[in-house]
């Protein structure tokens, strides 16, 4: 099947519009951190449960170092394409193009759409859920249920999404940036004050007990793991830059894995350090449980869960660019302005039947949170661990005796494996907590 070919930039509304590139480094890190670090790093210590201490922090440094790895030669293949006279401002188009696939098109944009359409439905849930929290505490014996306020998370949703571009968001993801610290902060200052409180509850730190048990939950953890890393939209990113890139995306990078060094590590090594094996999938949980008080200052858990609340808005207009962009190359017209009635109307229509339907997603299926794992394995291991190394080795061309030849492939290899592992252990346990599902359901499954 020939390569689909890139359509020309003057006449595709979809890069004009929404995939405008203005942006500066800062604004690419910005983009990358929102896409990155998130609420979904709650989960870490949740997947510290299936690997230990030993194993859990080294999966976590070897993640961050091998996307790091990933993302800058996917960057470069990006740049060397451009230095060719072919600049490419989507994954689907990229993967087209260097491995000379019309397959690896769809493909990669089936993916992607999954990614994100996923994220989409996600976002809108634990936002739901947050509402809910601080609904509950506030009025213990009030009527109203989670799917009574993801319409109130739809209608907010609707509303952002009408900022026309990518580069539009550059200053809510600043924002998006200043929260995930900070709720960071209040998260691993509330597990310290648990853990050392008298009511700390009794730690331990032991695998499941059969050897089976431990290896299918270690291969979940390293899909939550990867989850935890995954991107899959930095050719989109990268698309924000004002040309010429070369470099600018290395210090986007930078920017974004420091915020995820001082994130990621404290989140997972304090909450693993106060609850151990009762980790729940959401630290927030186990900082208040069900039964019994919280065990940290009922204003601290309170105003992380506003700041998890507001930077799930950031992160759900993000994922939701790649749809936007589909959407108006194929409704917009590039020859009218961008705010012009003709491209206003269908703007406005598409982009509020794409949240509505993810915002009946999430009221329906209340259980996102265990498909995490299902994600990290099945989507992010693929276009974040795989992709790049194969599109790197095509471009550079590389001797196979070259080290970096050879990282590349152990990591294909690797990961590949991981993928397929952690697809088959987190599908398996999707299907064994499948009892807790229930549609429309007032609580967050998994």
């Amino acid at each position: 099947m020939a390569s689909p070919p890139a359509p020309r930039r003057d006449a595709d509304a979809g890069a004009a519009f929404v995939l405008e590139s203005k942006g500066k480094w800062w604004h690419a890190g910005f983009h990358l951190t929102t896409a990155i670090v998130g609420p979904t790093m709650l989960t870490l210590p949740y997947a510290f449960r299936g690997l230990g201490w030993g194993l859990g922090c080294l999966c976590l440094t070897a993640m961050g170092v091998v996307t790091f790895y990933s993302y800058s030669l996917m960057s470069q293949v990006l740049e060397q394409c451009e230095k060719e006279g072919r600049r490419h401002i989507r994954f689907r188009e990229l993967a087209a193009d260097v491995l000379g696939s019309g397959l690896m098109f769809y493909f990669v944009i089936f993916i992607q759409i999954a990614i994100n359409t996923g994220i989409g439905i996600g976002v809108i849930m634990l936002a739901g859920e947050c509402l809910q929290i601080v609904y509950s505490s506030l009025s213990p014996n009030g009527f109203l249920k989670l799917y009574d306020f993801i319409p109130m998370v739809t209608v907010v949703m609707i509303v952002l999404s009408q900022l026309p571009t990518f580069h539009s968001l550059r200053h809510i993801n600043l924002g998006s940036m200043f929260l995930s610290l900070g709720y960071t902060f209040l998260v691993v200052g509330a597990c310290v004050h648990a853990g050392l409180s008298k009511n700390a509850p009794p730690r331990d730190y032991s695998l499941e007990s059969s050897e089976s048990a431990r290896i299918f939950s270690a291969f979940t953890s390293i899909s939550i793991i990867a989850a935890n890393f995954g991107n899959g939209i930095l050719p989109e990113i990268q698309a924000t830059l004002a040309p010429p890139v070369t470099g600018k995306m290395v210090k986007g990078l930078l920017m974004c894995y420091t915020a995820i060094f001082v994130t990621y590590y404290s989140a997972a090594v304090s909450g693993y350090w106060v609850f151990g094996n009762k980790s729940n999938s959401n630290i927030l949980k186990s900082l208040m449980p069900d039964n019994g008080s919280a065990l940290a200052p009922t204003w601290v858990l309170g105003l992380g869960v506003v700041f998890v609340l507001l930077q799930l808005f950031a992160i759900g207009l993000v994922y939701s660019q790649v749809a936007y962009e589909v959407m108006e190359s194929q409704s917009a017209d590039v020859k009218q302005g961008i705010f012009s009635l003709r491209n206003l109307i269908p703007r406005i229509i598409l982009r509020t039947l794409y949240v509505v339907f993810c915002g009946f997603m999430a009221a329906m299926l209340p259980f996102f949170g265990d498909m995490n794992a299902v994600v990290g394995a099945i989507a992010f291991i693929p276009l974040d661990f795989v992709l790049p190394m194969v599109l790197y080795n095509i471009t550079f061309k590389p001797t196979k005796s070259s080290l970096t030849y050879l990282i590349n492939i152990l990591i294909i290899i690797v990961f590949t494996g991981a993928g397929l592992m952690g697809a088959f252990s987190s599908i398996r346990k999707l299907i064994l907590d499948a009892n807790q599902f229930k549609l429309f359901s007032s609580n967050v499954a998994g």
